[in-house]
């Protein structure tokens, strides 16, 4: 059984996450249009059984000079936060908790066959990866965006070994299946069980309407992965799918 990716509670909605920086008082008015009241999660994939929980995601970072994500819970806390400065560095992205805390760092393997991301804790991406992430290429009708395999199947300088395919079935740890562009994405464990996804958001305030592609929700299954890891997955969807608008090369 592939139980939490983090142990460490530190990063979830409901372990206290630190609010120091109020959202309300950086976005104003859009935090209530896009946290709302807690969600209901009727008919999700997810939420069959397990400690599902629902965070909303804004493609918008709350500073000024800076393109990113902002992560929300179902009460308007900040719990998650991607700042990319324009005119910094851009070859490497970081989740960060409320705080400002590093929580993964995220980037492109150099000189691969294919599209891989990989995933490192915390700030730094000179020790081994956690995670790689190879986006799925083939010229059949496929659900599948990408397939998720361990760090422990790297090489040397924390790049992973050509000898280690993810698109070996032994080796996959999840599937991630749908649509990033329609923002309808569900990831399954190599157990076949659905441990995130990815839907559009509507805004009660709203009456219901369906809110752009910028705003969406994440729905996280913490019995068998944590919401940080998710959003790591979230941010590499970005980069694999939308390109145009990617926070780094």
């Amino acid at each position: 059984m592939i139980r939490k990716v983090y142990p460490d509670e530190g990063s979830t909605v409901d372990s206290g996450a630190s609010t120091s920086s109020s959202p309300a008082d950086a976005s104003g008015d859009i935090v209530g249009v896009l946290s709302g009241s807690p969600e209901k999660v009727g008919g999700s994939g997810c939420s069959s059984d397990g400690d599902v929980v629902v965070l909303t995601v804004w493609k918008k970072s709350l500073l000024f000079s800076c393109n990113g994500f902002t992560v929300f819970d179902g009460r308007g806390n900040l719990v998650f936060r991607v700042d990319n400065y324009v005119s910094g560095n851009k070859s490497e992205i970081v989740l960060m908790d409320a705080d400002g805390k590093p929580l993964l760092t995220i980037r492109r393997k150099r000189l691969s066959l294919g599209e891989i991301w990989l995933m490192y804790e915390g700030e730094t991406s000179s020790k081994n990866p956690i995670f790689s992430v190879r986006r799925h290429v083939t010229f059949l009708n496929s659900k599948t965006l990408a397939h998720v395999t361990s760090g422990n199947n790297s090489g040397s300088g924390g790049e992973t070994s050509p000898s280690s395919s993810p698109r070996r079935k032994n080796n996959v740890l999840f599937e991630i299946q749908g649509s990033y562009a329609q923002r309808s994405v569900s990831v399954y464990d190599n157990q076949r069980r659905c441990v995130v996804e990815i839907r559009r958001k509507e805004a009660a305030a709203a009456g219901g309407i369906v809110l752009g592609v910028d705003v969406f929700r994440m729905i996280v299954r913490r019995s068998y992965v944590d919401t940080s890891f998710a959003m790591g997955l979230v941010i590499v969807l970005d980069q694999m799918f939308e390109s145009s608008r990617r926070l780094s090369p």
